[in-house]
């Protein structure tokens, strides 16, 4: 609403700019009919320089200037009209009793008995420079007058909305507020009826959601700001630009649950960034989202991190499960989304178990076939899961890994398949 608050400064500055060009224009028009009456005369030569200095002064240029302009500015409205001066003065060589009255003591300007038009001598000025002296008649011109100045301000100061809310897209939106602003409302009076227009509603959907959401609704700057901020943010990323496409009035209504959902750039960013590493991964980080979480669509997974209902909290915790379950895919094993969540729990991380579930992988065949053969417990996944990564009954997971690998030796005096693999280590973290 900036442009609005400039043409209101703009008209005041109009209206003393002309008050006071037509208090000089006034100033020099009675020492122009005062010459004019001086007994009919010549100008002696100082008075017509006088004379002359007057009608070209930079002041009477000014004026002529000011009372032009305001015929075509935008901020005019409210001028009031200069009252005249009372004619009757002094007595003048002439007999008149105007500005150079003369023994007679007439009262005109002309030094006739009733005045210029046979009036008392009262004269009323309107701004432009017209001349009244029947007050009835100069109160109609004047309001005439006043009604117009106001009707082309409101144009003017629409024009200057129209364009400005049109470089966004949204001329429209001002369009329904046309009358108010010829009726000279305020900025405050104008912002509350904008935003009652159903165009308004539309274009900054999202407010509502805010309030729904329990956030307090932004004002329009800080709301177009952020729609620049997120589409430049997307388009860092490679987003496709269905995601930040413009509508009617220029809306990206992908937006709108962010905005509603007080979305900030930076987590936008964050939650970006989770989503390419299942949308860029590997095909198994994807096959595991599909395993681990079948109600999400992993072909547009960006959706979902992008949805402010899906905490970011929870969108890492599946990211790092898949990438997890990935690993193992990798490693030709296979396992299941309440592990992954386990080893994510424990803070293993994409490189951890990459390198884990190698080591299970080049290990467990083996020790599966010594468990079978010696009659021990099943040496499984889990079990070389719990030693390797360090979970719940690794030390018993150990144990029995140690005794496979002595039994083993024993039998064959020799080493074990599984005591010079990986599995004789203790954690991920050190193989």
């Amino acid at each position: 609403m900036g442009a609005y608050e400039d043409a209101a400064e703009a008209r005041i500055a109009a209206r003393k700019a002309a008050a006071d060009a037509a208090d000089t224009a006034e100033r020099a028009r009675i020492a122009a009919m005062g010459q004019a009456n001086a007994a009919a005369k010549p100008l002696t030569r100082a008075q017509q320089v006088t004379a002359n200095r007057l009608a070209t002064s930079p002041v009477a240029q000014e004026a002529a200037r000011t009372t032009a302009a305001l015929k075509s500015f935008t901020a005019k409205g409210g001028l009031l009209g200069v009252p005249g001066s009372n004619l009757q003065g002094a007595t003048g060589p002439t007999g008149s009793t105007g500005p150079t009255g003369s023994p007679t003591g007439s009262t005109g300007p002309t030094g006739s008995p009733t005045g210029p038009t046979g009036s008392t001598g009262q004269i009323y000025t309107a701004p432009d420079g017209r001349i009244f002296t029947d007050l009835v008649a100069y109160n109609t011109y004047i309001a005439k007058v006043k009604a117009d100045e106001k009707a082309l301000a409101g144009k003017s100061a629409y024009d200057i909305l129209y364009n400005e809310f049109n470089r966004y897209g949204m001329g429209s939106l001002i369009e329904p507020l046309k009358k108010f602003i010829q009726d000279g409302l305020s900025k405050d009076e104008l912002t509350l009826k904008l935003r009652e227009t159903p165009q308004y509603q539309d274009r900054f959907a999202a407010n509502a959601l805010r309030i729904k959401n329990g956030f307090a609704a932004i004002d329009e700057a800080t709301y177009l700001d952020l729609e620049d901020k997120y589409q430049s943010i997307m388009q860092n990323y490679g987003l496709p630009a269905s995601y930040y496409e413009r509508g009617a009035l220029g809306k990206q209504a992908g937006f709108e649950n962010l905005i509603g959902g007080n979305v900030d750039p930076i987590t936008l960013e964050e939650r970006i960034i989770e989503g390419q590493k299942v949308v860029k991964g590997s095909k198994d980080i994807k096959d595991a989202i599909g395993q681990f979480y079948p109600g999400i669509n992993n072909s547009d997974f960006l959706a979902y991190v992008l949805d402010p209902k899906n905490a970011l909290a929870e969108i890492k915790r599946k990211v790092a499960a898949a990438e997890i379950g990935g690993s193992a895919i990798q490693s030709g094993l296979t396992t299941n989304v309440g592990r992954a969540e386990e080893l994510v729990a424990q803070g293993i991380t994409k490189a951890q178990a990459q390198q884990g579930y190698g080591t299970i992988g080049g290990g467990l065949q083996r020790g599966s076939q010594l468990a079978s053969i010696y009659g021990e417990d099943p040496y499984t996944q889990t079990t070389a899961e719990k030693e390797v990564f360090g979970l719940a009954g690794k030390t018993e997971a150990e144990k029995q890994r140690k005794k496979l690998t002595g039994l083993e030796k024993a039998t064959f005096s020799g080493q074990s398949g599984i005591s010079s693999g990986a599995l004789t280590r203790d954690r991920a973290g050190a193989y």
